[in-house]
């Protein structure tokens, strides 16, 4: 049983580094909720055990941990904490540069970084002329 977990655990976390190496920010968010979704498996996995629910009067018999099933539920919450605020920042950037592809927006950020100098250096050229005079 567990190598099936495992073999799923392997097949989240590969799909979500392809979805990482994507231009698509969106392809990128989604690889990164694979990735949180394959820890939160093998977290499961790791301590996957079968017994009673560790309730008091205690059972007899083997007692499931109940510990490993917090940390799971603590990082579903987080990683989809996450993914919402990814989804947000990305919805901004598209509205912002009518653009979600990397190569876009790296263009588009070089071409301002390029005028914002070109300002500069003439608010520098300008600055001269005014204190030579």
């Amino acid at each position: 049983m567990s190598l099936a977990f495992a073999l799923t655990a392997a097949t989240l976390f590969g799909a979500g580094a392809y979805l990482l190496l994507e231009r698509d920010l969106v392809r990128v968010v989604v690889g990164v909720t694979l990735i949180s979704q394959s820890a939160v498996l093998t977290v499961i996995a790791s301590a996957l055990t079968r017994g009673h629910a560790p309730i008091h009067p205690l059972p007899v018999g083997p007692v499931s941990d109940p510990l490993v099933q917090a940390l799971a539920l603590t990082a579903l919450v987080i990683g989809l904490a996450v993914t919402a605020l990814m989804l947000v920042v990305v919805e901004r950037v598209a509205h912002g540069y009518r653009s979600v592809t990397r190569d876009e927006l790296a263009a588009i950020e070089a071409a301002r970084d390029a005028e914002l100098e070109r300002r500069r250096l003439g608010e520098q050229d300008e600055a001269e002329v005014f204190t030579e005079s």
